[in-house]
Formats: C-alpha cells, sequence, structure tokens
C-alpha cells in the first residue's frame, strides 16, 4: 500500500505542478494573449491603418464575446466556450492594448468623436 501511494504521488505531483502553472499563466494580466503578440506588430502601420485595424479588432472582439455567450447557455457550455473561444479573445484583448499604445505613440485617434451642426433650442 505505501509503495502504491508513492507511484500515485509520484504521478500527480508533476501534473499538478504543471496544471498549478498553467493556471497561474492564465491569471495574468494580459493572458496568454500577450504571450502571443509581437510588441512591435503596428509600429508600421500609419494612422489610417491603425483605424482599420482597430475596426476589425473591435468586432472580432464582439464576434467572439457573442460566441462565449452562446457556449454559456448549454449544458457544460462555459467549459466548452473557455476551451474554444477564450485564447483568441485574450489574443484580441493584447492586441487592442497594444494597438491603443501604438496609437498614443503617434498621436493617432482612434475612435473619431462626431460633432453636430445642430444646435438645441
Amino acid at each position: 500500500m505505501q509503495r502504491l501511494r508513492r507511484i500515485v504521488v509520484s504521478c500527480i505531483g508533476p501534473g499538478a505542478v504543471f496544471a498549478a502553472l498553467a493556471l497561474a499563466g492564465c491569471g495574468e494580466v494580459g493572458g496568454v494573449g500577450r504571450l502571443i503578440i509581437d510588441p512591435s506588430h503596428f509600429d508600421g502601420y500609419h494612422c489610417k491603418g491603425l483605424v482599420t485595424q482597430w475596426k476589425a479588432l473591435v468586432e472580432r472582439e464582439k464576434q467572439l464575446r457573442a460566441l462565449m455567450s452562446k457556449a454559456d447557455e448549454g449544458t457544460a457550455g462555459a467549459v466548452i466556450g473557455t476551451l474554444t473561444y477564450r485564447t483568441d479573445y485574450e489574443t484580441v484583448m493584447s492586441e487592442e492594448k497594444l494597438l491603443q499604445r501604438t496609437a498614443a505613440e503617434k498621436n493617432c485617434v482612434l475612435v473619431a468623436t462626431y460633432q453636430s451642426d445642430q444646435t438645441i433650442h
């Protein structure tokens, strides 16, 4: 029995350590997406290109949120949604943060501020 316990502990021990490290990486700011994105990814873009990329990223973020919400409705959907879409979602969020930082460095405006020429009386 003692021998069996040592075998189980020796097999579970490294697995538990690996799982803990993997989960610890998910809790960091930026998550997995931060590790995938090249910090100079948007450096070659001018303001117009940054705005185009921003719109595409915001649209992709909306799509992924909708897919994760839809997955949450089903049985065990939260787990499936997390496994399927979470990495893509974190990557998009990291790209958005990087793009915002790059746009700020280049003094670009990503979201147009509209002003009406109409006055309210």
